[in-house]
């Protein structure tokens, strides 16, 4: 392979290119439009392309690894420190091709298309929620204007409203009336589109064998099961479960100078949606009256939504080693500690 590294940063039609030749010293660079990208890659001896781990970055890399290429994704929150001077495309490839040899860096796998196609079912149902809960927050401000108040929770407005409709449209102008009727109607058909990707996931669930192993771990949901098999993937890309669990911000963050460090909050790096749904199903686990031992001994000594947060630490962290290990859930699993050595001289003979 050629040692040469080819530091890309994409967009939607241009493509910025910077590298250095190993044998001169000559800085390049080069812009390139989509089209004609992954044509210049082709020409070429099997190279290291380093991107940054944004829209489109998995595609271009699963492309470039068909060519023969070594394609690196890089945090694009730990590229930023590398810009000099003024951000623009070529300011940002340099960025790239610097981080690239920073080895303490760790790089983002690269997603297949069956992992892309099960978190897209993630995050259209994701989006799908928010919109539900924005129309049914715009259409409680906009009642509250006519004296109509709605009660706290979708469920019980919604309720609300079909219980005391004939009244509610009495105090309502006929404008009023039907932009209610049309917001009720878009509130039913994504309540439909949510029901439809709900069973998506169900179905991937029990397709994908190693959700189904997840999906055995107590806290571990079908959203959480699915979610963490399509990110995890075959869990080469982390040293160990704590490396894992410190991606998703599961870990506290901490400043420390003059030799003093304190510790804080966790973190909240990474992806917040898997980390809010491993949080939701720790909170399920430590609400339970026959939790396990060991969450009702850490709540013995912290508060609640501290062990919530460590009980999550610890749902990625076992996540991680049963895909790492290709094992089964095990409850009853201890870890055996390593047999201490005596602490005696050897004997030396006479």
């Amino acid at each position: 392979m050629n040692g040469t590294t080819y530091a890309v940063d994409t967009a939607k039609n241009v493509m910025q290119l910077h590298w250095v030749d190993v044998e001169t010293g000559e800085i390049h660079r080069k812009r390139l439009s989509r089209a004609k990208f992954l044509e210049f890659f082709a020409q070429l001896q099997p190279v290291r392309v380093a991107m940054e781990a944004c829209g489109g970055a998995h595609h271009w890399a699963r492309a470039l690894t068909a060519m023969g290429h070594a394609v690196e994704l890089l945090p694009a929150g730990q590229i930023r420190a590398f810009v000099r001077g003024n951000k623009d495309d070529m300011a940002d490839a340099r960025a790239i091709w610097v981080a690239a040899g920073q080895g303490d860096i760790r790089r983002v796998p690269i997603k297949s298309t069956e992992q892309q196609a099960i978190l897209s079912l993630h995050r259209t149902r994701s989006h799908w929620m928010t919109v539900r809960t924005a129309t049914i927050n715009s259409l409680r401000g906009l009642l509250y204007e006519f004296g109509v108040f709605l009660p706290q929770g979708r469920q019980a407005a919604l309720r609300m409203l079909e219980q005391k409709r004939a009244d509610i449209d009495a105090r309502l102008p006929s404008i009023m009336m039907r932009l209610l009727t049309e917001q009720l109607r878009s509130l039913r058909e994504i309540d439909h589109d949510i029901e439809v990707l709900d069973e998506e996931i169900t179905s991937v669930q029990h397709s994908v064998e190693a959700a189904q192993t997840l999906r055995e771990v107590p806290g571990i949901g079908v959203l959480g099961a699915t979610a963490l098999a399509a990110v995890l993937g075959n869990a080469s890309a982390w040293r160990n479960g704590r490396d894992f669990a410190a991606s998703l911000g599961l870990c506290p963050r901490h400043t420390g100078i003059g030799g003093k460090v304190k510790m804080g909050g966790i973190s909240r790096r990474g992806d917040p949606y898997l980390r809010t749904l491993l949080i939701a199903g720790a909170r399920a686990v430590v609400a339970r009256k026959n939790c396990s031992s060991w969450v009702q001994a850490l709540l013995s000594r912290r508060p609640t939504n501290v062990a919530v947060v460590a009980l999550a630490n610890k749902l990625a962290r076992t996540a991680w080693a049963l895909i790492a290990h290709n094992r089964r859930y095990d409850m009853q699993w201890h870890p055996i500690a390593p047999a201490c050595q005596p602490d005696v001289e050897p004997a030396t003979a006479t």
